[in-house]
């Protein structure tokens, strides 16, 4: 296990910021939590080195880019040996429709995030990932209705 590393406040602000809008120039980074540019660039640069920030991304609305489908589907594998378990895990990482994948106990052995277009898209992933997946024993699938709540930001 990885140690946690030490954040002080300063470290706090520039996460917090960035969680929030991480286009920022360094500049506009720095002047937001209040410290030089050069301290504010050491600082990101010590965060990203530490793992603490794993990457800048932009969020795109899914409804704008024609995956309006949001499946949260449950796996439970027929053989729950940790390279059966593996083999599954990395299958799922190789679907580009698969958002997230979380290994889960108790219950099902496997949580996923799906983004897809439509019920098309999500049967031939179902039949891809899943009934094609000998270990499958059973998929129990969620389709959001409504999504009234999405936020990447973790509290720092």
């Amino acid at each position: 296990m990885t140690e946690e590393p030490i954040l002080d406040e300063l470290d706090r602000r520039i996460l917090n910021t960035l969680q929030t809008d991480a286009s920022h120039t360094n500049a506009e980074l720095a002047e937001l939590v209040h410290v030089s540019p050069p301290t504010c660039l050491r600082r990101v640069k010590q965060l990203t080195e530490g793992g603490v920030i794993e990457r800048q991304v932009a969020i795109v609305n899914p409804d704008k880019v024609g995956a309006r489908l949001t499946a949260i589907v449950e796996i439970t594998l027929d053989v729950q040996a940790a390279e059966r378990m593996d083999q599954f895990e990395k299958l799922a990482a190789l679907e580009n429709a698969v958002m997230q994948c979380y290994r889960v106990a108790p219950g099902p052995d496997f949580v996923l995030i799906v983004q897809v277009p439509d019920m098309p898209a999500y049967h031939a992933l179902a039949h891809r990932l899943f009934t094609s997946h000998a270990n499958v024993r059973n998929v129990k699938a969620y389709f959001s209705t409504h999504r009234s709540k999405f936020d990447t930001r973790i509290a720092v």
